[in-house]
């Protein structure tokens, strides 16, 4: 594993610890929550996932995202905005696909409520078009909206928007898990020691996590990961130093891409000889099958875990369990 890697994954660790001593003397509600369980309000997947590894039976955690449902889509119904404005913790990702977010928080009369949003515990990258990639519809502008819609009338840029996919690479996913403790253990000072126990066990699985995409990776000639789909993994390939082709960006709306994306990624399949072309969780993979059968390779999931299917859902699947079903398909695609 590389230095830098292994200084983050110190750091990690020295965060919970600080702060379970930090808090170990921390006073607070009677029993933590007057003998009642904390209720956690999660928008999508991951955050629920990592909340109930972190507060287990002690909180009642609800998830707005139903399984199987797509999360760009999403609005809050009239039950929601209540369950939010009700609960202890809120949970969320804090990017433009929750544009709702800040007129429920700002109706919402609960004073005491914390927050913890996904992009806030990271550093955000910017959205990027890769090359080949079907540009998604706010970019076809011509030469005069274009310049109108990257300014304000009073003349400033506006601002860039960035990925909000930030859960995609584990090192992150450690980052929000000590976010979600941090507020357990404000919330619940008496039951500190059990978060803090609970983060750290679990962030001890996400850095093995972690060695196992880098063991992987670092063994391969092949860099080049193909998506005949959305690719919502910026940070994931950013972590990991991997390159990539896809068909539109993480939050395209677009499902069909043009013959030129299309013939870009089979040139780039053949060129490269990748082995696996790629698709995500709750896709209709019809792009990444046609490239497939033009190209003579095979398709796989890659699971970016913004969402899960209800099956899944059901049958108890995780984070860490998806997550680690990709370790095995990248090891196919880079050294097939």
């Amino acid at each position: 594993m590389k230095m830098n890697a292994i200084m983050k994954l110190i750091s990690m660790v020295l965060t919970v610890s600080m702060l379970c001593a930090m808090l170990s003397g921390c006073s607070g509600k009677p029993g933590g929550r007057s003998g009642g369980k904390i209720s956690i309000v999660a928008t999508i997947f991951p955050q629920y996932d990592f909340a109930r590894r972190i507060a287990g039976e002690r909180a009642d955690i609800r998830m707005l995202l139903r399984p199987g449902m797509e999360a760009h889509s999403y609005e809050p119904s009239p039950k929601d905005i209540i369950g939010i404005s009700e609960c202890d913790l809120f949970l969320n990702v804090g990017g433009e696909s929750e544009s709702w977010l800040d007129a429920v928080l700002e109706s919402a009369d609960n004073p005491d409520m914390l927050t913890v949003s996904a992009m806030d515990c990271v550093e955000a990258i910017e959205e990027e078009t890769a090359e080949g990639m079907q540009s998604r519809e706010h970019h076809h502008h011509g030469e005069e909206e274009h310049e109108e819609a990257h300014h304000h009338d009073d003349g400033e840029e506006e601002e860039e928007e960035y990925d909000e996919h930030v859960w995609t690479s584990p090192m992150n996913a450690i980052a929000i898990c000590n976010e979600i403790n941090r507020a357990l253990c404000q919330l619940d000072p008496d039951n500190a020691e059990f978060y803090c126990d609970n983060t750290n066990q679990y962030v001890a699985e996400l850095m093995e996590l972690d060695c196992l995409f880098r063991n992987v990776i670092d063994a391969s000639e092949r860099k080049l990961l193909v998506f005949g789909d959305r690719f919502p993994l910026l940070y994931f390939v950013r972590e990991y130093g991997l390159e990539y082709y896809a068909a539109f960006p993480g939050c395209a709306a677009e499902t069909e891409p043009s013959a030129a994306t299309v013939a870009f990624l089979i040139d780039a399949v053949k060129r490269v000889r990748v082995p696996v072309v790629f698709y995500i969780e709750l896709s209709n993979h019809k792009v990444a099958d046609a490239i497939a059968e033009a190209t003579g390779t095979r398709t796989a999931q890659f699971n970016t875990c913004h969402n899960i299917s209800a099956k899944d859902f059901a049958a108890g699947e995780s984070y860490l369990s998806l997550m680690r079903a990709n370790v095995e398909v990248l090891r196919e695609a880079l050294n097939g």
